[in-house]
């Protein structure tokens, strides 16, 4: 192991990367209330003042993807479908197999310039959690409760709400609803059997109706679907804290373009589409099982310098007083204040590690561990 990749390994060093994420993330939270008297005066520029702001909260974690850990992203697509990426509205559909397939999606709205405007469709809860969550709701992303008869009118509403978004965007949609695991498979392909739909090897049985809404209510502002299948060589098993330790995965996904028009608009003949669009990513992930790639051709994107720019600024400015107050507290020599810091250093560890913990796949929500009725989906 390199002196540089021993540094990277060190838990101090994830402790100030966090330090940094948090701080930076409270000041923007901050000053995205500030904007809030402006949503009246005007609210195309309040908008286009939180992509700013939220990017430079969500590049961080890009910057520590490629940047820390050095993480190769290839991207294999059709040429022609190319040039269009980053410059219309889309909604970009992603299969949810690993600890870090939400970085990788972010990394590839960072090389198309649509990080800082890109949306989701999140839990309600995480509406509540400071720096990602706050950011979040001032970036009108779509929370929902997952529950169909609640969410239905609100998650469409909100969907009509970005019709007049100022800028280019992508809606990013885990259709599968949570997160890969043996158990989740199992019993998905329970339900598959008992609704006769053909069972899948790679993936949970995709959640039509949120589909359904999300495309009937985007239709006139997303002019296509991305339909984006993510792995790793190798076999790889990335993690959050790999990522930490700087340790270098090689993420390959394969994305389609197909316009909004070849989905249909009926909601059974939309789900039977979406159940046919599975049943083709997992073929290809079979490929990819099979031969280590992808079909078709590699046209990959350059990363772009502004997530680290963005990254070494926020720590300039951050760690120069931190270091400063650090100094401070060890020349003053007093027991006490000695003793509250590292107090304060051990809740940050604490801290740091619940919020590793949290991204596992064995620490995932049970959605989806109990099994769907059959009227569902």
């Amino acid at each position: 192991m390199g002196l540089l990749q021993l540094l990277k390994s060190q838990f101090l060093c994830h402790l100030l990367i966090f330090y940094v994420l948090l701080a930076s993330g409270l000041i923007v939270n901050l000053l995205q209330i500030c904007t809030l008297p402006l949503w009246r005066v005007s609210k195309q520029l309040a908008r286009r003042i939180n992509i700013r702001l939220s990017y430079c909260i969500s590049s961080q974690l890009v910057a520590v993807l490629e940047w820390w850990s050095g993480t190769q992203c290839t991207l294999y697509t059709d040429p022609e479908s190319y040039p269009l990426y980053g410059k219309e509205n889309a909604i970009v559909v992603l299969n949810h197999s690993f600890e870090i397939d939400f970085l990788c999606g972010w990394t590839f709205c960072e090389r198309f310039g649509v990080l800082g405007s890109s949306k989701v469709l999140a839990k309600k809860e995480l509406a509540y959690v400071p720096v990602i969550g706050w950011m979040w709701y001032f970036m009108e992303i779509v929370f929902c409760k997952r529950k169909w008869e609640e969410d239905r009118r609100t998650v469409a509403q909100s969907l009509q709400n970005l019709w007049d978004y100022p800028e280019k965007f992508w809606f990013l949609l885990f259709c599968e609803g949570t997160r890969f695991t043996p158990k989740k498979h199992q019993i998905s392909m329970q339900v598959a059997e008992s609704k006769g739909l053909p069972k899948l090897k790679h993936h949970l049985l995709p959640r039509t109706k949120g589909f359904w809404v999300t495309v009937q209510n985007l239709r006139g502002t997303a002019v296509a679907v991305y339909d984006s299948t993510l792995n790793f060589r190798n076999n790889e098993k990335p993690t959050v804290l790999g990522i930490l330790n700087g340790k270098k995965y090689h993420a390959d996904l394969y994305v389609r373009r197909i316009p909004l028009e070849q989905i249909p608009e009926d909601e059974a003949e939309c789900a039977a589409w979406l159940h046919k669009l599975y049943q083709e990513k997992d073929s290809f992930q079979e490929h990819y099982t099979q031969t280590g790639r992808f079909p078709g051709p590699i046209t990959s994107p350059p990363s772009r310098p502004w997530s680290l720019i963005n990254w070494l600024i926020w720590s300039c400015l951050l760690l120069y007083p931190l270091g400063l107050l650090l100094a401070q507290l060890i020349s003053s020599g007093s027991m006490f204040t000695l003793f509250g810091a590292v107090a304060l250093c051990a809740a940050a560890s604490l801290g740091v590690r619940w919020m590793i913990g949290q991204t596992e796949t064995d620490k995932g929500s049970s959605y989806g561990i109990k099994e769907v009725p059959l009227n569902n989906n």
